[in-house]
């Protein structure tokens, strides 16, 4: 059986993989350390608790691994963003060096690297595609600029040791098992505006003009993309953005949220400053998965949010 390892498998995207791999009968290690507050140790799985900034620990996690799908990373919402640039930057360089360099010592075959529309964050074309990462300017948030440094790592390695690598960027993940963060912004926005909602605030803060747009993609799309280019010799030593190109304003989107969420009183909102570096529009060029991978999103944006509306309701009675 071929030996995948997850690292990060314990956390949102993570866990979606997981469950990718294992209905495909994969053989799965993930190495997490659990860090998140949706992170839960997988079942069915062999689990390792690491930091993965520690490389000997980490070279000994990658023994007897075919291929990896390197997710583990500092992330979170624009606020977590702006309130630890230089940890985010820190620490997921220490993770790259660790993994790719015990992915070399271990002879892994390919390294599946989990990338982020973020690295995008600075362009001005529109929709974007993979191959405008070398034409545009780099990006200017630590987290983006750290995933873009990711991507470097996959270059330099395949070109220095031969390591065989897929970059993915995923767009705008949502789904269940995400939690709303402790202050605006330290989760993505869909969980924050719907705890936002629920806990019956009003009127609704949105941040910025509520003009911004972004392509909301369910976890458990990205997760399939994910795999489908990790199965395919079409996507070695290849990008891809991992995304539905269906365009979501930030007002809309709290629209739908309100609906969803059961408010009776006439939707309102007051517009507070944003953060420094919110992006106005970011949205993805999905011909290239399309073509190569013959993947694209398939659950609709309208159900996928109903779904975390009654999740989220439920949990939150526990938070």
């Amino acid at each position: 059986m071929t030996n995948i390892l997850v690292t990060g498998g314990a956390g949102f995207i993570g866990s979606s993989v997981v469950k990718e791999l294992l209905a495909k009968d994969y053989n799965v290690i993930v190495a997490d350390n659990l860090s998140k507050k949706e992170s839960k140790t997988p079942k069915n799985v062999k689990f390792i608790n690491v930091d993965l900034t520690n490389k000997k620990k980490t070279n000994e996690v990658f023994k007897e691994v075919d291929i990896c799908i390197n997710m583990a990373s500092k992330i979170g919402g624009i606020g977590y963003f702006h309130k630890y640039p230089a940890t985010i930057l820190s620490e997921n360089n220490k993770i790259y060096s660790s993994t790719f360099e015990a992915a070399v010592k271990n002879n892994v075959r390919r390294m599946v690297f989990l990338s982020s529309s973020m690295v995008y964050e600075s362009t001005d074309r529109f929709p974007s595609k993979e191959s405008d990462i070398n034409k545009i300017p780099p990006p200017i948030t630590g987290y983006g600029f750290s995933k873009l440094i990711g991507e470097y790592y996959c270059h330099t390695f395949k070109k220095e040791f031969g390591l065989d690598y897929t970059i993915i960027r995923p767009f705008n993940a949502y789904g269940i098992n995400e939690y709303p963060g402790d202050f605006v912004g330290y989760s993505h926005v869909i969980p924050d505006l719907i705890k936002k909602i629920l806990s019956g605030q009003y009127p609704l803060e949105l941040l910025g003009n509520g003009q911004q747009t972004r392509c909301f993609t369910h976890v458990s799309d990205i997760a399939k993309g994910i795999v489908t280019a990790m199965e395919s010799d079409k996507a070695v030593n290849e990008d891809f953005n991992i995304a539905t190109d269906r365009e979501t304003k930030m007002i809309d989107l709290a629209k739908i949220l309100w609906q969803l969420c059961g408010r009776k009183d006439e939707f309102k909102v007051n517009f507070v400053k944003g953060f420094k570096h919110d992006i106005a529009r970011r949205v993805p060029d999905v011909s290239k998965s399309k073509k190569l991978l013959n993947w694209e999103p398939v659950v609709n944006f309208d159900n996928g949010l109903k779904e975390v509306v009654d999740w989220l309701k439920k949990e939150m009675k526990n938070i």
